[in-house]
């Protein structure tokens, strides 16, 4: 079955004025997605997470351009579809949810407004079928008495809620794909691990393939099928969420997860040394050798390719050039 979702060497630059300077933000990102399957995106900030999504939906900044790649979305080329094709694309087909819902909701309309707008224009619902589709999305996203709450402000909403109304936005419009941009952030344990929990029976309802970014390795535990490590813009390694647990092949993914407290453990946390590079000046050769206990050599003079392993994972790093053979 082709995958929804493909992105191959896709290539995001932002441009100072009068193109000065390059910052290469996404360089050369690659990956799949099928069916109600879930992708977590993790890495540092800066890395290059945020970017990746908005270039799949033309969301970008006006200093920002996609250079290369494609993006083929149920196989449509995103990357060569005009801002006025975009905007059927993007509530309809693919849906983006932001790490603010204040940010994402407008204080002065009310909750039926901000949820019916994707179903009105992407659905062409109208009155009372309308109505009834607000109400069901509301009860969906477990908000209590709907039928009151849609008539209220979001500023008249928690946090917790407000974060619902974003998911039920998104869903209004009937999308295949969520990209869901730290949703979790503003929200405290409880409520976070409430919002989850409903995220995935959405998806089991819908069959809505999602792309999941975050800090949170506890999140991609629990919410995703496969995960990409982003860092300096590039997908260092890419694997299942439980090989990559199990079996991390990258320095810098065995230091997130050596960073991620243990109960019960004693053991001090381990601690990355120094700061991202800038992706305005990246050193030469591996992105991350300034920062790797491992480093070899070569690895601050030469990039390392993608090495695909026998179980399936691709990881880009110089100690595994004797594991396995360069596709």
């Amino acid at each position: 079955m082709a995958p929804v979702l493909e992105v191959s060497g896709l290539q995001t630059h932002f441009f100072t004025f009068g193109g000065a300077r390059v910052v290469k933000a996404v360089d050369g990102v690659s990956f799949s997605l099928g069916d109600g399957e879930t992708l977590g995106l993790v890495g540092e900030s800066g890395s290059g997470k945020t970017t990746t999504c908005l270039s799949i939906v033309g969301l970008l900044p006006r200093a920002a351009r996609i250079v290369g790649g494609r993006v083929l979305f149920e196989g449509d080329e995103l990357t060569r579809m005009s801002q006025r094709e975009l905007r059927r694309v993007r509530g309809r087909r693919i849906a983006v949810m932001l790490q603010d819902p204040m940010a994402s909701l407008n204080p002065l309309f009310t909750i039926f407004r901000q949820v019916a707008e994707p179903a009105f224009f992407h659905q062409q619902m109208r009155g009372r079928t309308l109505r009834a589709r607000v109400q069901q999305l509301l009860k969906a996203v477990r908000i209590p008495s709907p039928e009151w709450r849609m008539r209220d402000y979001p500023h008249q909403m928690s946090g917790g809620m407000r974060q619902r109304i974003v998911g039920a936005i998104a869903l209004a419009g009937g999308p295949k794909l969520v990209i869901a941009d730290e949703p979790t952030t503003n929200l405290d344990v409880t409520i976070q691990a409430q919002y989850l929990d409903l995220l995935k029976d959405i998806q089991r309802e819908t069959g809505v393939a999602l792309i999941f970014v975050t800090h949170n390795l506890g999140i991609v535990a629990k919410m995703c099928d496969r995960v990409a490590v982003m860092y300096a813009g590039k997908i260092i390694e890419q694997a299942s969420v439980r090989e990559l647990f199990d079996d991390p092949k990258h320095p810098y993914t065995r230091a997130l997860l050596g960073s991620v407290p243990k109960l019960g453990s004693k053991e001090p946390l381990y601690s990355i040394a120094g700061q991202p590079p800038n992706p305005a000046s990246l050193p030469p050769g591996c992105p991350f050798h300034p920062r790797c206990r491992e480093a070899l050599p070569r690895c601050a003079s030469v990039d390392p390719p993608d090495f695909h392993l026998g179980d399936g994972s691709v990881a880009r790093c110089w100690l595994l050039d004797d594991a396995v053979a360069r596709p």
